[in-house]
């Protein structure tokens, strides 16, 4: 969540990020009043419960009727003493929570909604084709690497089966991240992909966005996870760290789920939007000042990436309203897809400053006393790589040039042929 602290110093630089992602400002004036509200309970509570104090010492040096009279005012002070810690802490609760509805203060993104994203830079040249372009299902079809009808039969719709050369392309684009993230030094994890309430709410992911989540809500109340990231950030949670050296990086294999919620009738074809995937993520812990630069470092390891399996693609700035909820700052790099002939995600790459930390209580320890560290995220390889890559590299006759970068993962297979 954002810092109580600079809401109450700088309510409008609050007010202006609210603005900047297009959502309305009163929240900021509602936060006020119920912290204003929770001070002011507080100190009634306070004030009681000293002179409750104060009131026992009496009673032990009263007498007779006297002391049963202060013992009668003791009991009754006690009862308002309860009471207005019970209206404290109703009111403490009441502000946080709408503190905790606040997103993430937007750094430099553009200001607006989905389609107000810059453009960073676009990389490559996109194809010309001299036969008529298929999408990457109807390419898979042909190289019987995808299998969606029985996907859908086995689990419903959005869902299939990576077969043959689609299974180890898959494994090929996922050991090579792993092993590019090694050789920069992240340390390589398979996470879990399950996590309790506090570790999910705690990234970020629930809220506005729980609809988008699996929730095992009978007699288990875990939920599914639609990245490692959220596994990696609660990794550390409540713990202090040492971040004074430089960032703490893992890099992360899981599997994960995501509900698609309010996307039907966008990318329905193929494995560009599903239901369960596989990805690569790098996560940073690192100080806030190292931040920025951490940012664009994770971005230059997506590049290296892209680079890998060599298909066009542009970086995006994104606007300050299609930000997730914990993101200060997000870039993403856009695959051509000549089917569509347009841009697609492939990898995104968040800093999200303190929120998340502030969120899960994860601090650095400084000369000034302890503060929460930032967090940042990148995706390097997932499942949709596939369909940009057999989009791109096709060919007349059905089959599919394998990208250099991944030949070393294939047994130097050079072309993924059509199967009869």
């Amino acid at each position: 969540m954002i810092d109580l602290r600079q809401l109450r110093e700088n309510p409008d630089v609050v007010r202006e990020a609210q603005r900047a992602r297009r959502r309305d400002d009163a929240i900021v004036d509602a936060v006020l009043e119920a912290d204003s509200r929770w001070r002011e309970a507080t100190a009634a509570f306070e004030s009681a419960r000293a002179e409750q104090k104060a009131f026992g010492k009496r009673v032990a040096t009263a007498q007779g009727e006297q002391k049963q009279e202060l013992l009668a005012e003791v009991k009754q002070l006690a009862a308002d003493v309860k009471r207005l810690e019970a209206e404290s802490a109703a009111v403490l609760a009441s502000r946080d929570e709408l503190l905790r509805s606040i997103p993430n203060l937007a750094e430099g993104a553009p200001e607006g909604l989905e389609e107000d994203f810059t453009v960073r830079e676009t990389i490559g040249e996109v194809p010309a084709f001299e036969h008529p372009v298929k999408d990457h299902l109807e390419i898979a079809e042909g190289l019987r690497a995808i299998d969606m009808g029985r996907g859908a039969k086995v689990s419903g719709a959005r869902f299939y089966f990576l077969t043959g050369v689609g299974a180890q392309l898959e494994l090929a684009l996922l050991n090579a991240a792993i092993d590019q993230a090694t050789s920069y030094g992240f340390t390589p994890m398979i996470t879990p992909t399950l996590v309790l309430p506090e570790t999910m709410d705690g990234t970020g992911f629930l809220g506005e966005h729980a609809d988008e989540v699996y929730h095992l809500d009978k007699g288990d109340d875990l939920y599914l996870v639609g990245t490692s990231e959220a596994a990696l950030a609660g990794y550390h949670q409540g713990e202090v760290i040492d971040v004074s050296t430089g960032p703490v990086r893992y890099a992360a294999w899981s599997a994960c789920y995501r509900r698609e919620a309010g996307s039907y009738g966008r990318d329905t074809r193929g494995i560009i939007r599903v239901h369960q995937f596989h990805k690569v993520e790098m996560f940073s812990y690192c100080r806030l000042e190292d931040s920025y630069a951490e940012h664009e470092r994770l971005l230059d390891w997506e590049r290296e990436m892209m680079a890998r399996i060599d298909v066009p693609y542009r970086i995006i700035d994104t606007a300050a309203g299609d930000l997730g909820t914990s993101a200060a700052r997000k870039f993403d790099c856009e695959a051509w897809m000549p089917s569509q002939k347009t841009y697609r995600e492939l990898t995104s790459t968040s800093n999200c400053t303190q929120f998340q930390a502030r969120r899960l209580n994860i601090r650095e320890r400084t000369e000034d006393g302890l503060r929460p560290v930032a967090t940042l995220n990148g995706t390097l390889a997932t499942t949709r790589f596939i369909a940009a890559i057999l989009e791109n590299h096709q060919q007349a006759d059905g089959s599919v040039v394998v990208p250099e970068g991944l030949r070393p993962y294939l047994g130097g297979r050079e072309v993924f042929e059509v199967v009869a």
